[in-house]
């Protein structure tokens, strides 16, 4: 009982001091953006994955330790109660009004999901994506994937099967450990230099580089507030010259570091909009912030640019042949279409409708991976559910959402069109209905 009053008193204030008739729309509304951020935090004392960063007010931060079982009921008794209260609201006078609501609500949404899945609650891929992320992507039949892996095939050198012919290739680029930090430095510095030839980023922003273990991702940005970055790359695996520039790219620059950037000086601190201040990870906001972060890529890096720059500085830097570069560049861009094959292992995990042994199988025979990198992409399912939908359906999104706005004009449009995404409230919705 004393739990729930807590709860209670945090989430409910505007139903006991404020109605539609006796408050401004604009100041209703950031009152209830305040509780949609003590929310956030609050369920993300029990579910230690959820609050991704959040560089808000220290008020709004929880201010006693959860004590008992996980709160679900009265979690989501609060998520009901704040959509209830942004349902009151009249959005009908301005689009930025409308915008912010439909936002929280597509975040709520998400929260009220994460919430059920973290009390033991299960249901379908596809329901889980369409509330967690707000989109339902399309399957993929296995007759699609064994296409692409033929193609892959024909394009690749040596004999045997298709395994061993782009290991053999792949081999040839492995960044070797003593050389992981000048490569990546050097990859991530060019990547910001052709970013700020774009786009003004704040004076003081700032990330620091670290090498880790032992962990389900290949890199993570750990936002800080205050136009600061942690970044970190996952060493347990063998890393290949082009993962520099992808995953320097996609944790930086134009990637997650940027987006969260542009999202604090533009939203939060320019506007006041708290709300933007918490990230939550299982939401709307991350097929937005992993799609942008993985087409970033092809914006910093137009054309044969990628080829080119590892060809130029990073191959030599890391002490490795040129021979062959363009071929393995290539062959990555086919690869890089069967990221799917992750997508149809987690609706098989999720659902029931495939053991762990048929979805190693999967990984290995329609995704390239070796035994190990699939072992750790269902490690990293087990642990992150549908999230692996956000980096190739997410992107793919962003891009035709880019290319129908007129992205494929010039570089500069793509980059005029990229920043817009990076600096508004966008959700999964905005892009499919616009880009139509």
């Amino acid at each position: 009982m004393n739990k729930f009053f807590i709860l209670a008193s945090i989430f409910l204030l505007s139903a006991c001091g404020q109605s539609k008739t006796d408050s401004k729309p604009n100041t209703k509304l950031d009152d209830l953006a305040h509780q949609y951020v003590k929310l956030g935090l609050t369920i993300g004392q029990y579910d230690t994955d959820f609050v991704d960063a959040y560089y808000g007010p220290d008020s709004l931060k929880p201010t006693s330790t959860p004590k008992g079982e996980f709160p679900k009921d009265s979690l989501l008794t609060a998520v009901s109660n704040l959509v209830n209260e942004l349902n009151t609201i009249d959005s009908t006078t301005g689009d930025t009004l409308a915008m912010r609501i439909g936002w929280i609500k597509s975040q709520l949404r998400a929260f009220d999901r994460r919430i059920r899945i973290f009390a033991g609650e299960q249901t379908s891929f596809d329901q889980e994506t369409q509330d967690l992320f707000g989109v339902t992507v399309p399957k993929k039949s296995e007759a699609h994937f064994k296409e692409l892996v033929s193609k892959l095939d024909s394009m690749l050198p040596g004999k045997g099967d298709i395994n061993q012919k782009f290991q053999q290739l792949a081999n040839h680029f492995i960044i070797p450990k003593n050389r992981l930090d000048t490569v990546f430095k050097a990859a991530i510095a060019e990547c910001r230099k052709r970013t700020k030839q774009h786009y003004t980023l704040p004076e003081n922003e700032s990330f620091t580089l670290e090498y880790v273990n032992n962990k389900p991702w290949s890199g993570y940005n750990w936002y800080k507030g205050n136009y600061r970055s942690v970044i970190q790359i996952n060493t347990d695996m063998q890393i290949f010259i082009d993962r520099s520039i992808d995953v320097g790219s996609h944790e930086s620059y134009p990637g997650h570091h940027v987006y969260n950037m542009l999202l604090e000086k533009n939203l939060y601190r320019d506007k006041g909009w708290v709300e933007i201040s918490l990230y939550p990870l299982f939401s709307p906001q991350s097929l937005i912030a992993e799609g942008s972060a993985n087409y970033g890529i092809a914006v910093a890096f137009p054309g044969d640019d990628k080829v080119k720059f590892a060809k130029e500085v990073l191959l030599p830097l890391a002490g490795l042949d040129t021979a062959g570069i363009s071929t393995y560049f290539n062959a990555m861009s086919v690869r890089d279409e069967l990221n799917y094959a992750r997508n149809e292992v987690a609706r098989g995990l999720l659902d029931g409708s495939m053991t762990e042994e048929a979805a190693i199988k999967w990984l290995m025979d329609y995704s390239l991976m070796n035994k190990e990198t699939a072992a750790k992409s269902i490690s990293f399912i087990r642990r992150n559910r549908s999230y692996v939908i956000n980096y190739n359906y997410g992107k793919d999104l962003v891009r035709n959402y880019i290319m129908s706005k007129g992205g494929e004009q010039s570089p500069g449009k793509q980059w005029e069109l990229f920043g817009w995404l990076l600096s508004n409230p966008v959700r999964p919705a905005d892009l499919q209905l616009n880009a139509q």
